[in-house]
């Protein structure tokens, strides 16, 4: 698979993550672009509705072996159809050709990488095996929901920079304590934004992400989740995990701010999906969240408007960093 292949299908299987990926040094965006595609990968076999839940773990871990370097025999993955996320699955071998072109340490830290994500993803198949509509199953704790957001993306704050600063700024004197602190927070509060946007759809394949100890204290029961009606009981516990995602989210503005100035381009890449968040989280904050015919979403041209403005203000680091507002 040539570069050219790899980034068609970047730009097929995920359109957003494709725009930061593209104003990404050259030095770590194959790198950063090929532990995405494997990510998804993951991802989809472990959502696919093909084959069973028993059948998904034990090509979870068939993948996971592979991108370890336990094993390196061909995978044959379960496909269906002909979407993007189906060409990846087919060309999964492509990949990893390109993946044995990386260095030792890069093969390693994406190797590192998938282990957490793959074990999210299996740790989630398993807690949820038995959920349909009719057998909502919630997360029991907090705890539990914070150590999934790490699992599936606040381990890519870590990664991000460790990769960047092998690669991009290796003897800048920065706080490193700082960045992977926040840059966890990053990926935790991107993932909460998502959660908390997509309730109404994971409601009703019987996954309940808000935790059960949290619906309690509002006298809720999973399955009440279900109705619009329940939004006014709901709010207030859904408005503490909305102010829980802003703050990981600011957090995450922090460490963008905290990179060398000089990174520009990687700055840029932090920038977008954060803002785009905030931009979720203020609609969260006043739309309907428990209605299945509404998927509140940042559209294409705010999206565009986003980057182009960043990118304007980019030279004015008081304005810049008034982007997000204290």
């Amino acid at each position: 698979m040539n570069s050219t292949r790899l980034n068609d299908l970047l730009k097929n299987v995920s359109r957003s993550f494709y725009l930061t990926l593209r104003v990404l040094p050259g030095a770590v965006r194959s790198q950063i672009g090929l532990a995405y595609l494997l990510a998804r990968a993951t991802d989809t076999v472990a959502d696919t509705d093909v084959i069973s839940v028993d059948e998904r773990l034990a090509t979870l871990r068939r993948l996971r072996e592979r991108i370890s370097g336990e094993s390196n025999q061909p995978l044959n993955l379960p496909t269906r159809g002909g979407g993007p996320e189906q060409t990846l699955l087919q060309n999964i071998e492509q990949v990893f050709q390109i993946f044995a072109t990386f260095s030792p340490s890069d093969q390693q830290r994406i190797r590192e990488l998938l282990e957490v994500i793959t074990s999210g993803q299996e740790l989630d198949l398993e807690r949820f095996a038995k959920a349909n509509e009719r057998n909502i199953i919630a997360l029991k704790a907090p705890d539990e929901l914070d150590d999934y957001t790490y699992r599936v993306a606040g381990c890519v704050g870590e990664f991000w920079t460790r990769i960047c600063r092998a690669h991009l700024f290796p003897n800048a004197l920065l706080n490193d304590k700082f960045l992977f602190e926040n840059g966890v927070r990053f990926g935790k509060g991107l993932q909460l934004v998502n959660i908390l946007r997509d309730i109404p759809r994971d409601i009703r394949n019987g996954r309940c992400y808000i935790p059960a100890s949290d619906l309690a204290e509002a006298s809720l029961q999973p399955r009440e989740l279900l109705s619009s009606a329940t939004e006014p009981r709901f709010r207030p516990t859904y408005n503490r995990w909305l102010a829980l995602a802003e703050s990981h989210l600011r957090a995450g503005w922090e460490y963008t701010n905290a990179l060398p100035r000089s990174a520009a381009r990687v700055r840029l890449a932090c920038a977008w999906p954060i803002l785009i968040g905030f931009r979720t989280l203020n609609r969260l904050k006043t739309e309907p969240i428990l209605d299945p015919e509404r998927r509140i979403k940042v559209s294409r041209p705010e999206v565009r408007n986003i980057i182009l403005q960043s990118a304007l203000l980019y030279p004015f680091p008081g304005i810049w960093r008034r982007q997000v507002t204290p």
